[in-house]
């Protein structure tokens, strides 16, 4: 596992909460939701990769 994949992850994670932050003291909770989710998938999709990577190694462990 590369540690520039969870500084990614974590950096992803401040800017969403910031903006999530600004957008409800601006009262534009449907926004918030959106940055929100947009950034769980954006996480999502730096994660993908690793997730069929531990999947072929379970695989590979128990010789399925």
């Amino acid at each position: 596992m590369d540690i520039d994949l969870i500084f990614k992850i974590a950096g992803t994670g401040i800017i969403v909460a910031v903006l999530n932050i600004v957008l409800k003291k601006a009262e534009r909770d449907e926004q918030a939701m959106m940055t929100t989710l947009a950034g769980l998938v954006v996480v999502l999709m730096l994660i993908i990769d690793q997730i069929g990577t531990l999947f072929d190694t379970v695989k590979a462990v128990f010789g399925l």
